[in-house]
């Protein structure tokens, strides 16, 4: 892999907001399961579990969050909390206790977490063609919480495409596009299949740790809306990838994060945002094969409209 090298903008070609529409009902899959609220996670039965299991090799683990972020900066407008609330001093020893408090306000850049069916919705309505102001106020979510989602053991599959392309990472504005899955697909040896998580790395972490932060509201890498079809046809159950799957600046005008609004809104399908895709490049770059058994574990938060997580992979 060349050490300087990185694939440049491109954010695709533009989509008219009549476009985007025809494109999100094309997608659309309201009133196919039961429960809604779990959408595109109704497709993992317990034989998707087993194939994930069976397919484990070396039983390596690979946590992919983020690490908990207090520091503000261009990515981290609303830095997470975390402060002491006992030193060993509060309650009667012996033993001698050590307590912490944690919050954040995690739908951002900075926190690696997951975004419920409640956490989206496009011309007024959430998944399953509900009112999102008539299941959503200031007590939570009625529908679509992350609660009702439970956790997640499916098959992985990763698209490296900085290993793909020969890069470092894509350059913030980069789109990728359906024939770039595919082209991926026969690279990396991989098939995409229902009820799989696809994980997209884009080097967004390496090329923070190496560059510095950026503002990735601004630009940062990922799909194209012209990729959701392809990934609606083989019956995804979870994306996600180091940044939030969106491109940006978005090429749909009005529409600001459109691949949430079809992932989400149209499909169903819950998002990662944020993760650390590194450790999971090098060691599938390693094992030599970019599937694995996928273990996602929000948190059981009645009304959430998503959780912090830290989802694993296990080769």
């Amino acid at each position: 892999m060349s050490s300087s090298s990185a694939r440049a903008a491109d954010p695709g070609p533009a989509v008219s907001r009549r476009e985007f529409d025809a494109l999100f009902e094309a997608v659309r899959t309201w009133g196919r399961w039961t429960p809604a609220d779990r959408g595109a996670w109704n497709r993992v039965s317990a034989d998707h579990v087993r194939r994930a299991s069976a397919a484990v090799r070396s039983g390596t683990v690979v946590p992919m969050a983020l690490p908990w972020n207090t520091k503000p900066g261009p990515d981290n407008r609303n830095p997470a909390l975390h402060h002491m609330t006992d030193l060993g001093d509060v309650e009667a020893p012996e033993p001698s206790v050590h307590k912490d408090f944690i919050a954040a306000d995690y739908h951002g850049k900075g926190i690696t977490h997951l975004d419920a069916l409640s956490h989206i919705a496009y011309r007024g309505q959430l998944y399953d063609g509900r009112t999102a102001n008539e299941v959503v106020d200031a007590a939570g979510a009625r529908f679509g919480a992350v609660s009702m989602l439970g956790a997640l053991v499916t098959k992985g599959v990763l698209l490296d495409l900085p290993a793909v392309w020969n890069v470092r990472w894509l350059e913030p504005g980069r789109a990728v596009r359906a024939k770039d899955i595919i082209a991926a697909e026969k690279a990396l040896d991989v098939t995409i299949g229902e009820g799989d998580a696809v994980l997209l790395r884009s080097g967004h972490a390496r090329r923070r740790r190496e560059l510095g932060a950026w503002d990735p509201d601004a630009a940062s890498a990922g799909f194209h809306v012209d990729a959701l079809p392809l990934l609606a046809e083989r019956g995804i159950a979870l994306l996600g990838g180091d940044g939030d799957s969106d491109v940006r600046p978005s090429p749909v005008e009005g529409v600001h994060s459109p691949v949430h609004a079809l992932a989400v809104a149209a499909m169903g399908v819950p998002l990662l945002d944020n993760l650390d895709l590194e450790a999971l490049s090098a060691a599938t770059g390693e094992a030599g094969r970019h599937e694995f058994m996928l273990v996602v574990a929000p948190l059981n938060i009645p009304g959430g409209t998503g959780s912090p997580v830290t989802p694993a992979a296990v080769l």
